[in-house]
Parts: C-alpha cells; structure tokens; sequence
C-alpha cells in the first residue's frame, strides 16, 4: 500500500498458530482456490475459497473487481440510462470536501428517506430496478454515485477513502437533504460502508438493510496484513495495496471486456490460474456464465469507469488496514433493526455468527449469485418493501 495510507507494517502471526496452522492453512486453501475462480466473477472473495478454521481463529471474513470507442459507449450509456423507466436525472451534490453524483427520485415522499449504496466495482445505476419501486411504496430515495465513481469526486490521497470519509460523506448528504436519519440499504462493498457508517454514526441510521456482505469482525489482524500472511501477494486483495496502480492500469485497458467478464450469473466452477484474478478476468477473452445485464445495461458500467478510471474506487482497498485501525474503538455491536439478504450462490459467504454482532437481524437467501438485486429485482423488491412494512417504516 501507498505509504500515505498510513497501514500498519505487515504483522506476524501469532506463535500458538504458526508455523503448523498457518502452512495447513495455505494447503486448504490451495485446494478450495477453485472458489476464487468464481468469487473473481463476483467481484469478492470470502470464506468460499479460504478454510472457516482461519476465519473462526482470526475473526475474518472477507468480503470481499480509442477515444472515439470511449465517445461511443459514453453515448450508448448516457442513452440506457435515459431510456431506464423511472430512472433520476443525476445532480452534483457538495458534500464533506467532494461532490457526489447524486440519483434522487420521490422527493413528494419527504420525511421517509432511504439512500441507497452501491458496491465494487458499480454505479448508482445497479439500483435501476429498486428505486420504482420504492419510491412507489412512499419513499425518498437517494442512490449517490459515491467518491471515486461515475462523475463524482476523485481525491488522489489514498487516505481519503477511508471509512471515515466514506461514511461522512453519507453523513452530510443528511443533512444536505435535511434529514436526522434515514434508512441505508448497501450491497457489495456499499454494506461494508453502510456497516461502518453504522458503527460510527449510529444515531444518523435509523434501520440497515444489506445485500451480499454480512457483517465483518474485527479480528486479530488488519486485514490485508492478515490476508497477505494466509493467501499470498497475487491475492488481490493484497495486490491492490502492495502494486497500487498496475491492476488499476490493466483494468482501465480492458474496461469493456473485464466489466463484461465480470457481471456474469450461474458462473460454472473453473480451475484457478496463476496470477491475480482481477487481471486475468480483464484480459479473459470468454465470459463465463451467463450476463446479468443487457448491452445497454452494461454499457452505463463500461462509460462510468472509461471516465473515472478504476484508481479511486479501488483505493476503498487501500484503507482496508487503515479502517481496521479506525475502528478499533467503536462499540462493534449494530444495534438497529437489520435485514441482511444473502445469494444463495454468491462467493461470499453467510456468517455463522452474524445475530452476535447484529442481534435485530432478520436473514433471507436468494436462489442466485452475487449480484442480488439485479438478478432477483422483483424479490428484492417485495422483501426489502415487506420488511419495511414491518418494521414500520411506511
């Protein structure tokens, strides 16, 4: 990682684990690196391709991808976008130091707000098929393109795209909108933001619902110093802090074909190759599966990143170690009422111990992938609406 980012120097495993523990571990997840082969079509990687002894030990999951060419799909995607029933017109909001491209619709339904986060790599547009639909229950809905994406802002400092920062953005987009609190609904590494918003800001959220990427412990290790120890350098993960800027070279190189690769469904298991994945994805010359999105759909992903670059998105990696340390003094328990909605086939996987950090959870599973609410929309729909209801947020 970039020095600026202020990580923490690579610690070593405790001695009562190593150095037997930690070598059977790196033999079991040789064999179960078959699972990283799907999680790269994910976007993640998680207890899927690593053993849930290393993880029960440590407290770890891991959530976790020619200029008249670039006009053209800037073109093809600015017209998906227009053409998406219901879709927002996007406006620049300044918010915490940055703007942030800002999707907002209902705005008739003031008083019941709810913002909406995207994941890794995405867009505000993944949400498409939510926003209708809530806004048609009664709801003020606020989908942000978040700092390092779409047209938003992009600091060069690493360290600004911390959770501290990610989550004031949040925060002052509130109160940009006027709001004490609202409800936050996160998929991807959107949850992993949603949950830290939470964890420090907890009087600004009011109800949590998360798709994809339960809640992470803390654990012994930072992060990436702890996945560095176990999965190697080519881990990518840890290549993203340890090379900054070569998988974000190659991914802006090959945005259409890695975008393409990646949002794919029912991805059948593949022997893993050597290498990072995120790399080998944006270079693979077939997609796998099945595609999640139409070509127009796609090509409002493939415009976004052939203008933003894939740099600051990719550094939220960057600070994974920095937020490990950030949080270390938060009460880690989510007090507020929680809907978490796993994809019964995504890489990531559910977390056993979920209720111990989140006691207000209610839990439900998809027969789909990783890419929930833009597999199963009219699922998702019906059960965030449902559980609202319940909740009596309408």
């Amino acid at each position: 990682m970039d020095d600026k980012a202020g990580i923490a120097e690579r610690a070593d495993i405790p001695q009562d684990r190593a150095p037997g523990r930690a070598n059977r571990l790196r033999q079991v997840s040789e064999r179960r690196r078959a699972g990283s082969a799907k999680a790269a079509h994910n976007g993640v990687l998680s207890e899927a391709s690593i053993h849930p002894e290393m993880l029960a030990v440590k407290g770890v999951k891991i959530w976790h991808h020619s200029l008249l060419g670039s006009a053209r799909s800037c073109q093809k995607g600015e017209q998906a976008m227009s053409n998406s029933i219901n879709f927002p017109e996007p406006k620049m909001v300044r918010v915490n130091g940055v703007e942030l491209e800002v999707f907002e619709a209902g705005r008739e339904n003031r008083g019941k707000p709810i913002v909406l986060c995207h994941g890794w790599p995405e867009h505000a547009y993944s949400w498409r098929h939510q926003v209708p639909a809530l806004v048609a229950a009664g709801y003020h809905v606020i989908v942000p393109n978040q700092r390092g994406y779409g047209n938003s802002s992009r600091p060069e400092d690493v360290t600004a795209y911390d959770i501290e920062h990610l989550a004031g953005d949040l925060v002052a987009l509130l109160d940009h909108y006027g709001y004490d609190d609202a409800t936050f609904m996160g998929h991807d590494w959107g949850a992993m933001v949603v949950w830290g918003l939470t964890l420090l800001h907890p009087g600004r959220v009011n109800r949590v619902i998360n798709l994809s990427l339960p809640y992470q412990e803390r654990g012994e290790q930072p992060w990436i110093t702890f996945m560095e120890a176990i999965l190697g350098g080519d881990f990518y993960f840890v290549h993203f802090n340890r090379q900054p800027g070569v998988a974000d070279a190659v991914l802006e190189e090959n945005t259409s074909r890695f975008l393409g690769n990646l949002y794919r469904k029912n991805v059948p298991p593949a022997e893993p190759e050597p290498g990072m994945v995120m790399i080998n994805l944006a270079r693979a010359e077939m997609p796998l599966g099945e595609p999640v999105m139409s070509e127009n759909e796609l090509a409002v992903f493939v415009s976004a990143f052939e203008t933003s670059g894939f740099t600051g998105s990719i550094n939220w990696y960057r600070n994974l170690d920095r937020n490990w340390h950030l949080l270390a003094d938060v009460d880690p328990i989510i007090h507020q009422p929680t809907l978490m909605i796993y994809g019964d086939r995504d890489a990531v996987a559910k977390a056993p111990n979920l209720k111990k950090f989140v006691p207000n959870v209610e839990v439900l599973s998809f027969d789909c992938g990783h890419w929930i609410q833009q597999e199963m929309p009219e699922e998702t729909n019906q059960a965030v609406l449902d559980w609202l209801d319940r909740q009596g947020a309408a």
